[in-house]
């Protein structure tokens, strides 16, 4: 069946219950898990470009720290439950589009990723990253919400 799932995370506390069962799921199937974080572009806009260059190593410093924070997560859980595991980490302002493509480029047969559960408004607004990648992949996406 699925030999292969990618675990997108967005390091909040859902999502690292969404890692723990995608573990878990990949152990009772003996599937390999790839972990997977998108970092935001860096924007800015301000008339001091003195100050950019400085600005914009932080904040990549931060992001990167993030990944690896939140790619150590799902590390830590495929060694404990002993699923093998590798991690990836790409930019991009459309986190959806980003998850698609590492899916595909990394040979994976399912993506297994945390639902908010945002309605109305909130869900109109903030916009959904997993129905967008429900809507756009080609690949079977399991949501855990």
């Amino acid at each position: 069946m699925f030999k292969h799932l990618l675990l997108p995370t967005d390091g909040s506390p859902l999502s690292e219950a969404t890692i723990q069962k995608g573990v878990q799921f990949a152990a009772s199937i003996n599937a390999r898990v790839t972990g997977f974080y998108v970092m935001p572009e860096f924007r800015v806009v301000t008339y001091r470009t003195e100050m950019l260059e400085d600005t914009r190593e932080e904040f990549f410093r931060h992001c990167r720290a993030q990944a690896e924070q939140f790619l150590g997560v799902i590390e830590n859980a495929a060694k404990a439950a002993g699923v093998a595991c590798d991690t990836d980490s790409a930019t991009s302002d459309h986190p959806y589009e980003a998850i698609i493509q590492a899916a595909e480029q990394k040979g994976c047969d399912l993506i297994m990723m945390a639902s908010h559960g945002r309605k109305g408004l909130k869900g109109l607004l903030l916009g959904s990253e997993t129905h967008k990648v429900l809507i756009h992949s080609k690949i079977p996406v399991l949501v855990y919400r």
